[in-house]
């Protein structure tokens, strides 16, 4: 019986471990809400669960053999109470739950700013095989699988792909959120607590997938003021070339930053004039066809 019971609370502290750095811990508004519409949507099926579990142990106890004033009915074929009573409580319960994810989307809606008297800070994100690039535009500087954000501030994502269709999620800030090639998706996310987030992709997109993560480091205003300027001051440029060697594939790919970006570089890049090309890594097929 210990052996049991130890075996239990193991397993319990082995998977609750792991939502320290998930989506039943967050650290912003949106991943907050997001666990909120979780817990009652547990609760709301809970409602209809718990009870058939009990009414089971009650029904296979009250019909066992030893019960001489069970009444045994077998010409029973059909109750419209109990009709009634079957259908009625788990059609409430989709009807509750659905309007809780109903009203829980329109109100987390991904592009739906975020409100606040603070500026939001704005950053362009483009997966590449297999890593992230986080593009900083007014700030002019960019950043590969290490994403600074200021705390308290609202922070706007405009989000693509280099190519194959993948996932950005940061599970303790919430909405997992898809980018495709060819277009742009928007995210308003925002930390409220200092410290260092896991951000990941949520979808496979190859061999290199396991490695495709991300940090996100939430900071003061002044040590993100500080980050910039020190982003400025070290770094290659990232324009059309170093796009271009930084699209090839690659695995593992340690965290590092451009000190100055190209304007217009994700423009390029969701419209296309930015492709890559198994012989040239990099060309821009757009710009000759309309020379053309």
């Amino acid at each position: 019986m210990r052996r049991g019971v130890l075996a239990v609370l193991l397993i319990s502290a082995a998977v609750l471990g792991g939502c320290t750095e998930g989506v039943l811990n967050p650290k912003g508004p949106i991943a907050a809400a997001e666990r909120q519409i979780l817990f009652n949507a547990l609760g709301i099926m809970l409602a209809i669960v718990i009870p058939t579990i009990l009414a089971t142990f009650g029904i296979a106890y009250w019909f066992r053999a030893s019960n001489k004033r069970a009444r045994y009915l077998p010409d029973f074929t059909y109750s419209g109470r109990l009709e009634i009573l079957v259908w009625s409580i788990p059609a409430m319960t989709v009807f509750l739950v659905g309007g809780v994810a109903w009203v829980g989307a329109h109100d987390l809606e991904p592009s739906k700013p975020i409100v606040s008297a603070d500026k939001p800070v704005n950053v362009q994100v483009v997966s590449l095989d297999w890593k992230w690039l986080f593009i900083y535009p007014e700030q002019g500087i960019a950043s590969v699988n290490q994403l600074t954000i200021p705390v308290g501030t609202p922070v706007s994502f405009e989000l693509t792909s280099s190519g194959a269709m993948n996932s950005f999620f940061v599970p303790q800030l919430g909405s997992q959120i898809y980018t495709m090639a060819g277009m742009a998706t928007r995210l308003h996310l925002q930390a409220d607590h200092r410290g260092a987030y896991r951000g990941l992709s949520s979808m496979f997109s190859g061999d290199g997938f396991a490695d495709m993560r991300f940090a996100v480091h939430a900071v003061s205003e002044e040590e993100f003021a500080q980050w910039v300027e020190a982003a400025r001051g070290a770094g290659p440029v990232l324009d059309a070339q170093t796009y271009a060697d930084l699209a090839r594939p690659s695995k593992a790919v340690a965290s590092f930053t451009y000190r100055a970006v190209t304007p217009d570089l994700f423009d390029d890049i969701v419209n296309s004039v930015l492709v890559a090309n198994a012989s040239s890594p990099l060309v821009r097929s757009s710009s000759q066809e309309l020379e053309k």
